[in-house]
């Protein structure tokens, strides 16, 4: 950067800052908060914003008043506070409505019934898409960023809470780590349990549970699923509350501690939610290799959307890693089993009593995340589907005890499930004019760029400014293009018949023993890059041949290079790599000391660890053959955890650990002193890289190309590999849709 630019950037900066102390100095001003003066306020702006929207502009006139209005959102997105991007969401939702009230008023004068068909679809795939925007800043324009809560400092007082379990078809080992840190939490000992709810009824986990002291609980069917399983247990328990976690999700020792508080504070709140989070990577980020350089999908949820839910009183329960109290939980009857996302429907309930819900944006526990695309888009398709039922059986927008504020809030979560059909709408647009001649739009291509472009662009800006910690800009259209095709059918069929459709249980800890080529997930990305491409070719044989309409026919063409980009980077998602570690390991320096048979000793740091064993970096010139038994000590302040190990591998300075024969009681110390701190995960929690729109469309069109040398890649293999070696090239896993 030139010293100059630099000069422009600091000044603007500057610039930005005043206007935001000032505006914040205004806003203070208890002028604003007489009664009269909010509805006169809010009738004025209502009359201005139906103004701006509607006053028609010809060509020049437009761009004179985007240019403007850009300008001013670039300003104030280097601006400090709440209060600028407040401001960005106006111009942004100005911006949005005027191009949808000029589609609507000045582009729909179809002349034949292709222009029709097809330009009918597109404009309804665009108010979805601007309903979807509006309601998402008015969900995250304010996050309520909640605060814990201390605790009484007489723990005599603290209530009696039951910690649920619920396991079907998991392995032991992976339900091991969740028990044994559960074990640990910091609570007086005689007011919680523990309990296993085991719906696979199965001899080892009992003979475990007893090895351990922890409950178990099992029933003699399967009824509603998990749901049923936790309303089972209910019956056959009594603590005060109940945290529920999946059984891959491991809670640290602090969880109990960090989000009772706020339910002695709030005698009404009857949820409290904390995030999801993962320490092994999903099938975007291992496919792809963009884990915690590249926010993953469910980011944007768990880091801003619930924490703007929060503001109205509109906290979804999302089935593990919360608690909840029994007496309102008993009072709706238990776990809703009406749709297969029992979770936000529960919550959903709760408020409709009356009742809050709550959000701490703090990681206090971690699990492990889909270890293949088949099974995300499994998962993916439930909560869609279920969505879709809550949406027919139990409507936010209808029925009682919801505010308006919380009705929205559950609308954009179930309406956020329909973008099947709008985005494979946006992915094949293009290809009605380069294809067919259909014009979509009646008008000329410059006014449509006049009027687009704007609601794009502050889109782009704003979404970047408010997301940029939990969502890079552009990923959102890789995300919904890999799922597409794949939730269009479940949540039509789900909103047209609530009751068909089953629960599908999401697989976790499992490997993928090689590398292969998801062919059958891959298909209809593969179908579409094709037809964009082709589409491509007839544009630029226009362009070469001479065409009259040469600037709409350029506008067509570079949404269909944008549209190749996002279809090759979902194929790319589709090679699957491989995953050969039952036990994920967990990036985190931690003090430690090596013990050797000789009695000495060394003092190092950890790299990673998992439940089998831990890596260490040692000295260059430390000798160690492979195969040595040493002890190994993991600390925490002033606790020290002793476990016996062998030397796995050497590499360097990097040394890697086995752990041998851990009898019970070592397994829980293990899992506490490592799993069980919640500072693994607060040092990575929202820390990725953050967003600026060109890198990451930069970053896209990487993965894209990556995507074309994949594909043909694979292509290359299977055409001209000898049959017996092809077959390493294996076939997709059965996606479970839950029909």
């Amino acid at each position: 950067m030139q010293p100059d630019d630099t000069n422009t950037n600091i000044q603007a900066s500057r610039l930005g800052t005043r206007i935001g102390a000032i505006g914040e100095r205004l806003l203070a001003e208890p002028f604003w908060q007489h009664p009269a003066v909010k509805w006169v306020s809010l009738a004025v702006a209502a009359m201005l914003f139906a103004l701006v929207v509607t006053v028609p502009f010809d060509l020049y006139q437009q761009l004179i008043f985007a240019t403007v209005c850009f300008i001013l959102a670039l300003i104030l997105s280097r601006t400090p506070g709440r209060l600028a991007v407040l401001a960005m969401i106006v111009l942004s939702v100005t911006a949005s409505c005027r191009y949808m009230y000029w589609r609507l008023t000045s582009t729909l004068g179809f002349e034949t019934w292709i222009d029709t068909f097809f330009g009918t679809g597109l404009v309804i795939a665009e108010l979805y898409a601007l309903v979807i925007l509006l309601l998402g800043y008015f969900q995250t324009a304010w996050p309520l960023q909640r605060k814990p809560v201390p605790m009484p400092a007489d723990p005599s007082t603290w209530p009696t809470i039951d910690i649920f379990i619920p396991t079907y078809n998991e392995p032991l080992d992976v339900v091991k780590q969740t028990v044994f840190t559960a074990l640990g939490l910091d609570w007086p000992l005689d007011k919680f349990k523990v309990y296993v709810l085991d719906d696979g009824r199965r001899a080892e986990f009992r003979e475990f549970c007893q090895e351990v002291g922890v409950g178990y609980i099992t029933r003699d069917n399967n009824r509603h699923a998990k749901a049923g399983n936790i309303n089972a247990a209910l019956k056959n328990t009594d603590g005060e509350y109940v945290a529920i976690f999946d059984c891959d999700h491991i809670p640290t020792r602090s969880f109990l501690q960090i989000c009772m508080g706020w339910f002695l504070r709030d005698p009404k709140l009857a949820m409290l939610q904390t995030p999801h989070f993962f320490f092994s990577p999903d099938p975007f980020e291992k496919n792809l290799d963009t884990f915690r350089t590249v926010p993953n999908e469910g980011e944007l949820f768990y880091g801003l959307v619930q924490d703007g839910n929060d503001l109205w009183n509109a906290t979804f329960f999302c089935g593990s890693c919360a608690v909840i109290r029994r007496g309102p939980l008993d009072e709706v009857g238990g776990i809703a089993v009406e749709t297969v996302t029992e979770d936000a429907h529960t919550a959903l309930k709760l408020n409709r009593r009356g009742y809050n819900t709550a959000y701490l944006a703090i990681p206090q526990a971690a699990g492990l995340a889909t270890e293949s695309l088949s099974g995300h888009i499994g998962q993916r398709i439930r909560w869609a589907r279920g969505m879709a039922q809550i949406c027919r059986v139990d409507n936010p927008l209808l029925g009682p005890g919801l505010k308006f504020g919380q009705r929205l809030c559950y609308l954009n979560a179930m309406l956020h499930f329909f973008y099947g059909a709008p985005r494979l709408i946006f992915l094949t647009a293009p290809l009605a004019y380069l294809l067919f001649g259909a014009h979509v739009f009646q008008s000329t291509a410059l006014l449509i760029a006049a009027f687009a472009m704007p609601h794009i662009l502050h889109a782009s800006i704003t979404n970047s400014r408010m997301q940029g910690r939990y969502r890079h800009s552009f990923w959102n259209e890789v995300y919904e293009s890999v799922l597409a095709w794949y939730i269009l059918r479940p949540v039509l069929v789900a909103f047209i018949n609530p009751r068909l459709g089953k629960f599908n249980v999401t697989s976790k800890g499992g490997l993928i023993g090689q590398s292969y080529f998801d062919w059958t997930i891959a298909r209809p990305y593969i179908v579409l890059m094709l037809l964009n491409l082709g589409g491509l070719a007839l544009g630029i044989g226009r362009l070469a041949f001479g065409n009259a309409e040469a600037i709409t026919v350029l506008i067509n063409l570079f949404w269909t290079v944008y549209n190749i980009v996002i279809t090759s980077a979902s194929i790319a998602v589709a090679s699957e790599t491989k995953q050969i570690r039952h036990a994920p390991r967990v990036t985190a320096a931690l003090r430690a000391t090596l013990r050797f048979a000789d009695g000495k000793t060394l003092a190092v740091e950890t790299q990673d660890f998992s439940q089998t064993g831990v890596g260490i970096k040692v000295p260059a010139e430390l000798e160690l053959p492979i195969g040595e038994a040493v002890q190994v000590s993991i600390f925490r302040n002033e606790e020290e955890g002793v476990f016996p190990a062998t030397v796995a591998f050497r590499h360097g300075e990097r040394l890697g650990l086995r752990f041998e024969a851990l009898n019970t009681q070592q397994q829980i110390e293990l899992a506490q002193l490592t799993f069980a701190r919640a500072d693994n995960w607060a040092k990575v929690w929202g820390h990725s890289t953050p967003d600026t729109p060109l890198a990451a469309l930069r970053g896209v069109i990487v993965i894209g190309v990556h995507g074309f040398r994949l594909l043909f890649s694979h292509l290359y293999h299977m055409t001209f590999t000898p049959r017996s070696k092809a077959r390493r090239v294996a076939p997709s896993a059965k996606l479970d849709t839950g029909d």
